[in-house]
């Protein structure tokens, strides 16, 4: 990181390639606003579009979001919307992961810049060591694995799953970039425009495009010494 840039933020686009609407609000977030990476579920029929788009725009870093499941509150309770592989099943985590991994090689013809995953789900105690093998053996950095702090705060609902819009305003993104510490931070977001989603995140993620569109935001990060970059500018 040169000297005169102390602090790197990096503002990761969660799910790239879910849809074609999420995607063209990644792209305009990229475009207009303060995206500087995305991260890329390869199993949706818009992964291809996705790729064809970051590999046109090299400084848009874009890493692999493994997608194991998603769960939604129905009547109060976490419960499944789909289920791609049996945690419990070591071997058959191992196989997706290195299945999801093949997949985004074929499609962006490069390694990830980074390892995240669908809802924290690398997180689960059987999953994580071997995500983590496969972000050591790649050199790349894992999420929440302490080599680059993670800040969740930009977010549109609360833990019951309830709306709370004041998370994604633009008001609070700037309160996030201000208090951006010396070397580099993760911010998480999930831009994109509801297209017939079946998920609980539909209609903040055009909240958040214009959030991260915003032009105070960027003299926001302009005023307080951040660098936007990706994973990729931690090491270069």
């Amino acid at each position: 990181m040169p000297a005169s840039f102390k602090k790197l933020l990096i503002v990761n686009a969660d799910d790239l390639g879910l849809s074609e609407g999420v995607n063209l609000g990644i792209f305009e977030a990229y475009e207009r606003g303060i995206v500087s990476s995305a991260s890329l579920m390869v199993r949706w029929p818009a992964a291809s579009q996705g790729a064809a788009y970051a590999k046109g725009n090299p400084r848009l870093g874009v890493g692999l979001h493994l997608d194991f499941s998603e769960w939604r509150i129905f009547e109060g309770e976490w419960k499944p919307i789909y289920q791609v592989v049996d945690l419990a099943d070591l071997a058959a985590v191992k196989a997706e992961v290195r299945r999801q991994l093949d997949a985004f090689d074929r499609l962006m013809q490069r390694p990830p810049s980074h390892l995240d995953s669908h809802q924290h789900v690398h997180q689960d105690k059987r999953v994580w060591p071997i995500v983590m093998e496969e972000a050591v053996r790649l050199g790349v950095p894992l999420r929440h694995a302490g080599q680059i702090r993670y800040c969740g705060e930009f977010y549109g609902q609360d833990e019951l799953g309830a709306p709370y819009h004041k998370g994604i305003a633009a008001e609070n993104l700037i309160r996030v970039i201000g208090e951006v510490g010396e070397g580099a931070t993760e911010v998480a977001c999930h831009p994109g425009y509801d297209d017939g989603l079946n998920t609980m995140y539909r209609i903040e993620r055009a909240v958040e495009v214009a959030a991260l569109c915003d032009a105070r935001v960027r003299a926001a990060i302009d005023s307080a010494g951040v660098k936007l970059g990706n994973f990729g500018d931690v090491n270069r």
